[in-house]
């Protein structure tokens, strides 16, 4: 071969070999991304370009994995992303006199949404079994809660039962979805984690404290502790890109109450529903607040680590998730 054919071959070759580097780090048959239809043409692009970033140097593989996780947490957020559009949509430009009423067309756009998700293979139908759980065990606390005067629904509606809107379930599948999302795209594994039934019965106590303590002393400080007891240890790994990482579970399950007492503060302040003291003007909920929602989190990984019991059970070495490349 010549020198000129050499350097005229050059270019192929380079190409080539970021194909070969896409292929192994990025695009395996186990990306999660095939697991939606709507996404898996797009899995070997995705692969293509992720191989030309590590072939740009480290800086460049940091900034596409951070990139990576951002549009991961995007997809994972999907249904509560939309959501929470449809309450701050509906706030602004609903018209106040229409003949359905605000929380009807919440009501009838979620169900549409969670339609649409599954004709288009937006959302698998494991996703939706875990929303119409949570669905159910949603409303029946929102049924009680507004009956004690926790929070109030200001505006009138015709598909509710009591005084809630049957849109309001839906605001708590959100979480059920999240998280049944993220555990599929980020590749989750535990070490550390406790029994199943261990994890149900602090859930179960959990959710009976949200009705008991507006009758006996609230528990929530117990429950607090028994969590940390029974959570400390785990470790939850989860795969960006290339490269399983871990943090404590119980850091993730404050991070995303955290997320959530941010997106109940937009609840509020479009006066979706209202608490007793934000009648009159919209003030941001209490940080106290998150402790509420930090149990609710728990529940809700209990709900879908019922369904997922194989993978929560499962049992990996830290140090061979740490050392395993991944989709």
């Amino acid at each position: 071969m010549s020198e000129t054919t050499g350097i005229r071959d050059f270019p192929r070759r380079v190409h080539g070999a970021v194909r070969r580097v896409g292929d192994r780090f990025a695009g395996s048959p186990e990306s999660a991304a095939a697991a939606w239809g709507f996404l898996r043409p797009y899995v070997a692009a995705e692969r293509r370009f992720a191989g030309r970033m590590m072939a740009r140097g480290p800086f460049a593989a940091a900034g596409y994995e951070f990139l990576r996780f951002g549009m991961k947490q995007a997809w994972a957020c999907l249904f509560g992303g939309i959501m929470l559009a449809l309450l701050i949509a509906t706030h602004y430009w609903y018209p106040r006199d229409a003949a359905l009423a605000r929380y009807d067309f919440l009501f009838l756009a979620a169900l549409t949404v969670q339609a649409g998700l599954l004709a288009f293979r937006l959302e698998t139908f494991e996703e939706a079994k875990v929303i119409l759980a949570y669905h159910i065990v949603g409303t029946v606390m929102e049924i009680f809660k507004t009956a004690q005067g926790s929070w109030i629904y200001p505006d009138p509606s015709f598909f509710h039962i009591g005084g809630v809107p049957l849109f309001t379930g839906f605001m708590y599948s959100c979480i059920g979805s999240y998280l049944c999302r993220a555990w599929r795209l980020f590749h989750l594994r535990f070490t550390g984690q406790p029994p199943l039934w261990a994890l149900g019965l602090v859930s179960a106590a959990s959710y009976a404290n949200f009705f008991t303590h507006h009758y006996v002393v609230d528990l929530r400080l117990v429950l607090f502790a028994a969590a940390a007891a029974l959570l400390w240890r785990t470790r939850v790994y989860f795969v960006v890109w290339r490269k399983a990482r871990w943090m404590p579970l119980l850091l993730g399950f404050v991070l995303i109450a955290a997320f959530i007492w941010f997106a109940e503060n937009i609840g509020t302040y479009t006066r979706t529903w209202l608490y007793p003291g934000q009648r009159e003007a919209w003030t941001i909920v209490g940080l106290p607040k998150l402790g509420s929602w930090f149990l609710l989190v728990i529940i809700s990984f209990a709900l879908v680590a019922l369904i997922k019991r194989r993978d929560y059970q499962a049992r990996e070495e830290g140090p061979a998730r740490d050392n395993r490349r991944a989709p």
